[in-house]
């Protein structure tokens, strides 16, 4: 699914059931204006994919949060969108006892609301609940192909409760696209690394209750889509190196808090921009390399002007009438005025970076990513890599960084050479930097059991596409993606927590029992999906790559989803913290 596709998440969102249940609830009342009640998720959830504008055409004029003081307003029908928490319900009832702030309630679920507090519900208020429905959508629709949950963890933070929630956030992305997928994840041979086969049978199982439970009838077969579950080791390179496509260096190396960016205008004052899809220059823009976005801007600007206006009077002439069109298309023409500004400011921001200090870290990084130079010469001694990083007076995040990829080209170095490491960038007392990254089952220390159990997947030939010295590395994900379209996936490395639909699989459907037959990329339907979701969090590198494959397999839209999107510096303090 291409940015900005008809069918991208976030349009999918808009149109689901929250929209036709009270679609078809404000047709029906003879209220025109109405109350929206949201929780802090369902804030962020509306706030992603729709604006006021869209709510008021829909008959809301008020927007409320479920969990302040507000005034009643008795005459008004309010909506309440919500989690089906325990403190969502406590607020709801409270709404409604001792009297009523509202004529009535119509009441959304994002996901299943447990019996208990359904039978609260009903035997504290029923009579003033018209509707209650529970519409599956607990999730964060960021991007035309991506998707969030609402919390940011790694796996060994982990508990029962916590993998049960993140089921069913998976399972609410399946049933707002309608798919009804085969379940995949990777296998590992560690021990500790069940986590990943328990949420794939907790994902299958919940789906197949789902929609036995359907509003259908009839019970939903497997459909034409595939979900692979994945974890943060599998990969622990890609959110680590400096990343110099625009969307991954912008937030890697400027402060945009909440994609909200600071920039300076000419007369020195500062203005802030929301670096969001509504930005149709960011969305052409941010997968692009740095090298090309500069003299992209003015280009693409062009033709969104182009896209947008009419066509041109045949005469030339400027009528009354044509006037008049040209006053019209003059806000439309200053918004793309200030967003060619923004993001030439951007542009300039970033190759002010890079050539302070992050051209030098570039080369070093990507060798030891890469495990050659840029000849293609492979690297025998990584430490050679490293040594003038850790002479240079880089911050101590850059070196730490570097050191880690020194790490991970190893599978591990001993503990010696360890310590040496911690010594020289001087993170005595804040090792967990480098020591915690054991936890997500990555080798840090090179022993023998490690370095059998702990096998890297095997990496395809991409030098002959290589444009940059400095971007030869390609996340593991994209290779992952490309087997899974194709069906190249080994099945002792994914197996099969549920049976496949047969377009992924030749001929039939393959239960967890049977083993794969390979088909050809010509074997898989149109319109078929690849949902992908990294257990862990996700880059915004790895995020691309799902752009990527689906422009490249036009059988196959692929959309990536996670816990949380990670940048170098947040996925660190997460490391460090681990221990605490």
């Amino acid at each position: 699914m291409a940015a900005g596709a008809e069918h991208g998440l976030k349009r999918i969102v808009w149109q689901s059931k929250f929209m036709e249940y009270s679609a078809d609830f404000l047709h029906t009342s003879c209220m025109h204006s109405l109350i929206l009640i949201l929780d802090q998720f369902t804030t962020r959830l509306l706030s992603s994919c729709c604006k006021m504008s869209n709510l008021m055409s829909e008959g809301i004029t008020i927007v409320e949060d479920l969990h302040k003081n507000r005034e009643p307003v008795p005459e008004m029908k309010a909506i309440y969108f919500m989690r089906p928490t325990a403190m969502c319900v406590d607020a709801f009832i409270n709404d409604f006892k001792p009297k009523p702030k509202y004529k009535a309630a119509y009441v959304f679920f994002t996901d299943y609301c447990p019996d208990d507090l359904f039978d609260k519900m009903k035997k504290n208020c029923a009579k003033h609940i018209k509707v209650c429905k529970e519409i599956n959508i607990s999730f964060l629709p960021l991007e035309a192909q991506v998707s969030v949950d609402s919390f940011s963890l790694l796996w060994p933070s982990i508990v029962d409760q916590t993998l049960e929630t993140i089921a069913n956030q998976i399972v609410t992305l399946c049933a707002t696209l309608d798919e009804y997928p085969g379940v995949r994840y990777k296998k590992y041979s560690q021990p500790a690394l069940t986590h990943f086969t328990c949420l794939a049978e907790l994902v299958d199982n919940k789906l197949a209750r789902h929609y036995e439970l359907d509003d259908n009838s009839k019970k939903k077969g497997k459909t034409q889509a595939q979900l692979l579950i994945v974890d943060r080791a599998l990969d622990p390179v890609s959110p680590i190196l400096h990343e110099l496509t625009f969307q991954a260096m912008a937030y890697d190396l400027i402060p945009i808090k909440d994609n909200n960016y600071e920039y300076k205008l000419k007369d020195g004052s500062k203005k802030e921009a929301l670096l969001n899809e509504e930005d149709e220059l960011w969305v052409k823009l941010r997968h692009m390399h740095i090298a090309e976005v500069t003299g992209q801007i003015p280009k693409l600007v062009k033709e969104i002007s182009a896209n947008r206006d009419e066509k041109k009077q045949a005469d030339g002439n400027i009528t009354i009438g044509g006037l008049s069109q040209l006053m019209k298309k003059m806000p439309g023409f200053r918004k793309q005025m200030t967003q060619k500004t923004v993001h030439v400011s951007l542009a300039e921001d970033l190759m002010s970076h890079f050539q302070k200090n992050v051209e030098k870290l570039c080369k070093a990084e990507q060798d030891l990513a890469v495990g050659a130079d840029a000849e293609g010469q492979k690297v025998k001694d990584p430490m050679r890599m490293l040594l003038p990083v850790l002479l240079h007076p880089h911050d101590t995040t850059d070196k730490i960084r570097a050191v880690l990829l020194y790490i991970f080209s190893l599978n591990g170095t001993t503990a010696e050479n360890l310590n040496k490491l911690i010594q020289h960038v001087k993170i005595e007392d804040e090792s967990g930097y480098i020591l915690n990254w054991k936890h997500l089952g990555v080798p840090i220390l090179s022993t023998v059991s490690l370095m059998f159990s702990f096998r890297k997947q095997p990496r395809k030939d991409r030098s002959d596409k290589e444009t940059y010295n400095v971007s030869r590395w390609t996340p593991v994900i994209k290779d992952i993606m490309e087997d899974a379209v194709e069906n190249k996936l080994e099945v002792k490395d994914w197996p099969y927590q549920s049976e496949c639909p047969s377009a992924w699989n030749g001929s039939r459907a393959v239960s967890a029992r049977q083993k794969h037959k390979g088909s050809s990329p010509d074997d898989l339907r149109s319109g078929s999906r690849l949902i992908v979701f990294v257990l862990g969090g996700v880059s915004y590198s790895e995020m691309r790559c799902a752009y990527e494959v689906t422009h490249a397999n036009k059988s196959c839209e692929v959309i990536i989803g996670s816990t949380h999107i990670l940048t170098p510096r947040g996925l660190l303090e997460d490391i460090y913290n681990l221990d605490k």
